[in-house]
């Protein structure tokens, strides 16, 4: 789960941060998905203003049980994690540094060398009336020994496979980077908020159309060829149908 901005040059959906010096603020509007990693597409996307918080969507859907959740440090929200872990979901994100818990039991892992591994904590989160109770899991780098710091409501997991997961939420990054490269949002054709959604549906469905075409093709062709050549194809098809439409007009 994953959210992206495209900002706007009219301050049509409400935009965040500070007005600049000029006073006027752009607008925009804020991407919400849920990606099936196996399946590499969106299965859930929202269309809000880009001052619509990230977890947004974490409050609207519902997953199946044992469902896997890989998500950023954004979409934290107690509530929501003691609601999917009701639910039979698991969850994964990353830690926050100022998020405040008690700690109910800690255990350092140490390497043969004697470096510290990782340190597993199980804690607990309260905060007016909603307890939760989840997993902390600080690993450090072999090599650079920076650290990033997991958080969990899954207590049988491996470190390795928790560090997998997260890892994986890449993925939607991957699928942002992709649409913003091949279907570039700069220019909209309308003004008005339905126009400007419209226009990014279709794009979000000409991708979904050139990823099923690219897994189609047995020899490999790069994603960006075959937006490129449909491109191509569909302005051959365009200049044909305005010819022959200039033609029988006419008659």
């Amino acid at each position: 789960m994953d959210s992206t901005t495209i900002t706007l040059f009219d301050n049509i959906l409400k935009g965040v941060g500070r007005h600049p010096k000029s006073g006027k603020k752009k607008g925009g509007m804020k991407v919400h998905t849920i990606m099936k990693y196996q399946v590499g597409v969106p299965m859930v996307v929202e269309l809000t203003s880009a001052a619509k918080h990230d977890h947004y969507l974490l409050k609207k859907v519902h997953l199946p049980q044992d469902s896997t959740l890989a998500m950023d440090r954004a979409y934290i929200d107690y509530a929501q994690f003691q609601r999917l872990t009701e639910e039979g979901v698991c969850y994964v994100t990353k830690m926050k540094k100022n998020l405040t818990y008690k700690e109910l039991s800690s255990t350092a892992y140490v390497s043969r060398d004697g470096l510290v591994t990782h340190l597993d904590k199980h804690i607990l989160f309260e905060k007016e009336k909603v307890r939760h109770e989840a997993r902390c899991v600080e690993l450090w780098s072999n090599n650079s020994r920076k650290s990033v710091t997991l958080l969990t409501n899954n207590f049988e997991l491996s470190v390795e496979e928790l560090a997998e997961i997260y890892k994986r939420r890449w993925a939607i990054e991957t699928l942002y980077k992709q649409l913003k490269q091949n279907f570039p949002l700069h220019f909209f054709y309308g003004e008005s908020v339905n126009a400007i959604q419209i226009q990014t549906w279709v794009v979000l469905i000409a991708n979904l159309l050139c990823t099923v075409l690219s897994r189609m093709i047995k020899r490999h062709v790069s994603f960006s060829q075959i937006v490129t050549m449909l491109r191509l194809t569909d302005a051959h098809v365009l200049q044909q149908f305005h010819r022959f439409h200039g033609k029988s007009s006419k008659r």
